[in-house]
């Protein structure tokens, strides 16, 4: 007989059939899948404007005077007239030293200088009498070129008595510490009661009516300098905390050699420091300016991009692909950077989302808007930061 098949059971069935239909389902989900969405970025035309060629330097400021105040004679410091890091007049007293044991050598050089004089009136009073006794030949004329000789030597130790008097009181003089220079005083090194030399250290004096910086240029800097005809060239200086250049200087000295090594040369630009905010040893960025203003394309610094010594942006076509273009950087003016070559008026940069640009994909570019420099604005508060979407290049 032919064996019938054994029937399936129920429960299996149903089992398969729910199976069935679960990957029926799923079937419509991956279909509805495509390419991955284009990632969004912010993008910003590029701008001409008239700008002035300028060489950018990096330097420290230093005072044009700087003095080690150090005591000219030694003793124990007997008061300090100054706060630390006061400014200071010239001449006014910062120090004082025990001057007792000076006034004592005052009093004793007064007195040698006393008796020298007593002994040179004495000699010439005798010279005198023995002028009158040798044309008398009452006495040998060896013995009146002895009392001329004596009369000679008294009057010379007068004045041996009135230079000791003199520099006695120059030393008592000097138990006055003053400030040589008008400037910002330091803290004082050695307090009161201190013992002190000549070699001792009290405090220092910086000047602070000008402040000078220092900074290397460069040879083509030198030579453009030197067509100048000498003049002083105009700089503007800018401290870390500033926005742009806004202190005005003038270069006041140039080296008088480069250095063959770097090519560089040592300038100095000085700066009025008459409200006090300038203070030695401060980082200082110096831009010179250099001929007549002349149009050039800028984008703003954050588009830019390194690539080992290569400097890029990426241009954002009418088919929304990015495109790579290596760009020759010039200076950095407000923020906004000078492109010299690689880079038209108008086309769009992309500022933001650099990191999301991928090679042969689509972005999505949304357009900021810009202030009239061609920098993009900042977001709003509780806004996205962005305009709207870039419109397609024609």
């Amino acid at each position: 007989m032919k064996k019938l098949p054994t029937p399936t059971p129920a429960p299996l069935l149903a089992l398969l059939l729910a199976a069935a239909f679960v990957l029926a389902g799923c079937k419509p989900a991956q279909s509805a899948g495509g390419p991955p969405q284009a990632p969004p970025v912010s993008v910003a035309p590029a701008v001409v404007r008239s700008v002035a060629d300028s060489e950018e330097f990096t330097g420290r400021l230093e005072a044009p005077e700087t003095v080690e105040v150090r005591p000219r004679v030694g003793g124990t410091v007997e008061q300090v007239h100054f706060a630390d890091g006061a400014r200071v007049a010239r001449d006014a007293l910062l120090f004082t030293i025990d001057p007792r044991p000076y006034e004592a050598e005052v009093q004793r050089a007064q007195a040698q200088l006393a008796a020298a004089r007593t002994r040179a009136e004495l000699a010439k009073a005798e010279l005198a009498r023995a002028e009158k006794l040798v044309s008398q030949q009452a006495i040998s004329r060896q013995e009146y070129d002895q009392l001329a000789s004596a009369a000679g030597t008294a009057q010379a130790d007068i004045g041996v008595a009135e230079a000791a008097v003199r520099i006695a009181r120059l030393n008592l003089g000097y138990t006055a510490v003053r400030a040589p220079i008008a400037g910002r005083a330091s803290r004082a090194l050695i307090t009161t009661g201190n013992l002190v030399t000549q070699q001792s250290l009290l405090t220092t004096v910086v000047s602070t009516h000008r402040m000078q910086a220092y900074f290397d240029g460069s040879e083509q800097t030198f030579l453009r300098l030197r067509r100048q005809g000498g003049e002083l060239a105009p700089v503007r200086m800018g401290l870390a905390d500033d926005e742009g250049y806004p202190r005005q200087g003038r270069v006041d000295f140039v080296d008088n050699r480069l250095n063959a090594q770097t090519g560089a040369i040592r300038m100095r630009a000085v700066f009025d420091n008459a409200k006090g905010d300038l203070a030695p040893g401060l980082f200082a960025r110096i831009q010179m300016p250099g001929g007549a203003p002349q149009p050039a394309v800028l984008t703003p610094e954050r588009a830019i991009g390194t690539d080992q010594n290569k400097r890029y942006v990426f241009v954002v076509g009418a088919d929304n692909m990015p495109q790579f273009r290596e760009v020759k950087p010039g200076p950095l003016i407000d923020g906004m950077r000078v492109v010299t070559s690689g880079l038209k008026e108008g086309e769009l940069v992309i500022v933001d989302g650099l990191q999301r640009v991928r090679p042969g994909m689509a972005v999505a570019p949304t357009a900021l808007a810009v202030d009239e420099r061609g920098m993009p604005v900042p977001k709003a508060p509780g806004g996205n930061g962005n305009g709207a979407p870039a419109p397609a290049k024609s």
